[in-house]
């Protein structure tokens, strides 16, 4: 979807169509969540720093989320895409693979497929989606950023080679700042650079995602679109106008948290064995904490207890902190009722 949390307060709100808009906190520790076009021409992104997005553009307009109205329309997006194929692997709210090798629909060409989903989409949601065509997950990827918004780009297998190696390596999606910087250290610029390296060279400079990078450089990736993908983690976070310096401070600000991700766990019947604390200092330093118990864990409470026993050698600190964070990971289905089980936990 194109500039989706951005597009649907667009549609929704016609005061806000062709103005610089940025979803997310407007306070001076907010962050921007999604843009729209137009503020995105002032250099403002997701993940930027609120204050840094209006210095970029004095104009902008912050509008406050409203994330039950987007997993609505998201998943009114997943039932179109339903009508062609089982095989949806969701990556987010606004963005998910598709196999169409074989379709619901007997359509012979991905690309007439493309162009029917955006053509339902925009009909249906008054919103535009870009999609990109390939014979596979990385290179439908590529395709998908090369003609936003509302574009469809295709890289046939003739074009799939010589594509990936004129592609900056920074470009590469799965492939972050560090790495690239680890990679141009190394003299590694392009897709044909990577190319030219030898697969034990990879392996010895790339540890165990080095044979994934030999392989993309001759636009090859052999992952299937995994409709049954199992999600790894639940959580939820938040960042604080004003820094915490005690304990009961952080337990006010994480029982929020706690209760957003236990309502997950119990609508979802999604039980898991590890609790995760995530800490953000004023200077930006970033810490975690984890616990794992033997048996997943079964109620609240003990979600609770876990991450209060986790946030106590914190203090006291005089350093403040900004930001805290709760993530419940190892997780599994709860298939059968735990009625009348307690877990004890050594805390």
């Amino acid at each position: 979807m194109d500039a989706f949390y951005a597009s649907v307060e667009q549609r929704d709100h016609p005061e806000l169509r062709g103005q610089p808009i940025a979803v997310g906190g407007s306070r001076e520790r907010g962050v921007v969540a999604a843009a729209s076009y137009e503020a995105r021409r002032f250099g403002v992104r997701s993940a930027m720093p609120s204050v840094t997005a209006r210095r970029k553009c004095p104009g902008l307009i912050f509008v406050k989320p409203r994330f039950d109205v987007y997993r609505s329309v998201s998943h009114q997006i997943r039932s179109i895409f339903a009508e062609y194929t089982p095989l949806i692997e969701p990556l987010s709210l606004d963005e998910a693979y598709l196999d169409v090798t074989e379709n619901l629909k007997s359509m012979a060409s991905a690309t007439e497929i493309a162009e029917k989903i955006r053509a339902r989409i925009r009909v249906e949601t008054g919103l535009t989606a870009s999609a990109g065509v390939s014979y596979n997950k990385f290179l439908a990827k590529m395709a998908s950023d090369e003609d936003k918004p509302d574009g469809l780009f295709v890289i046939t297998p003739g074009m799939g080679p010589a594509y990936v190696e004129a592609l900056p390596v920074g470009k590469f999606h799965g492939i972050g700042p560090a790495t690239q910087s680890k990679m141009e250290g190394l003299g590694i610029y392009t897709g044909s650079d990577l190319k030219a390296r030898s697969l034990s060279y990879l392996q010895e400079h790339f540890g165990k995602v080095g044979p994934y990078y030999y392989w993309l450089a001759r636009g090859i990736d052999e992952r299937p679109v995994s409709a049954d993908r199992v999600r790894k983690s639940i959580g939820a976070e938040a960042t604080f106008g004003a820094d915490i310096f005690t304990p009961e401070e952080a337990r006010a600000v994480l029982e929020p948290l706690i209760n957003k991700v236990w309502s997950y766990c119990e609508s979802s019947t999604i039980r898991g064995r590890t609790a995760t604390l995530k800490v953000k200092f004023s200077d930006f330093r970033q810490i975690t904490r984890s616990r794992t118990i033997d048996d997943p864990v079964a109620s609240r409470a003990i979600l609770e207890g876990l991450v209060f026993a986790l946030t106590e050698p914190l203090f006291p600190t005089s350093q403040g902190i900004r930001l805290l964070g709760v993530t419940v990971s190892s997780l599994e289905f709860d298939s059968a009722p735990r009625s009348g089980r307690q877990l004890l936990l050594p805390f």
